[in-house]
């Protein structure tokens, strides 16, 4: 591809994310609120595998209208941009209650038999292509994910994570949640 057609790319990846992704994701990638997912840092592959899940309706949610006619060259491009932007970093508001979630997610909850988070997610949360990088994601986003898992609401993606979030208690979602969202 010629420069003056991927800088013709970029522009239009920006437009797109201009017009439809910053209200809620920001133009960088930083959630304008808790209840939207951070996209800085995301792995682009697996971005790509959400994006394309909305549009095909596999995924269900607000994003369904705004990626109906997104081709996939533009959802390539949009995972790209979102993926190149640096994550800030948070810190967990309560570094007790956060240090239980790091517990489960280090070693997980032999009692319940819930797997420890780090096993698939890697020990900083950053994740692989086809699993989510988790560190510094909104608690709140995380919350509401881990409900939809437990609830088969969300149904798109592993089928382990229904497993693991039908064994989580109401504080162990909300301390694993709150230490993954400290993580840079």
């Amino acid at each position: 591809m010629s420069l003056p057609a991927l800088a013709a790319d970029v522009r239009a990846v920006k437009d797109i994310v201009a017009s439809r992704c910053a209200l809620c994701h920001g133009m960088e990638g930083e959630s304008a609120s808790p209840v939207f997912p951070r996209l800085a840092a995301q792995h682009p592959e697996y971005m790509v595998k959400q994006l394309t899940d909305f549009r095909e309706g596999r995924r269900k949610g607000t994003m369904n209208e705004m990626t109906t006619d997104l081709k996939d060259g533009e959802i390539a491009g949009l995972a790209g941009y979102f993926a190149g932007k640096p994550a800030k970093s948070r810190r967990a508001t309560d570094a007790d209650f956060a240090a239980v979630g790091r517990y489960i997610f280090d070693k997980g909850n032999r009692y319940t038999g819930v797997a420890a988070c780090a096993s698939c997610h890697g020990p900083k949360a950053h994740g692989t292509a086809q699993l989510p990088r988790l560190a510094g994601q909104n608690p709140q986003y995380l919350e509401a994910q881990l409900k939809e898992f437990n609830q088969r609401v969300r149904t798109n993606d592993n089928a382990v994570m229904h497993a693991i979030a039908s064994k989580l208690t109401e504080l162990e979602i909300s301390a694993v949640a709150s230490h993954i969202g400290g993580l840079e």
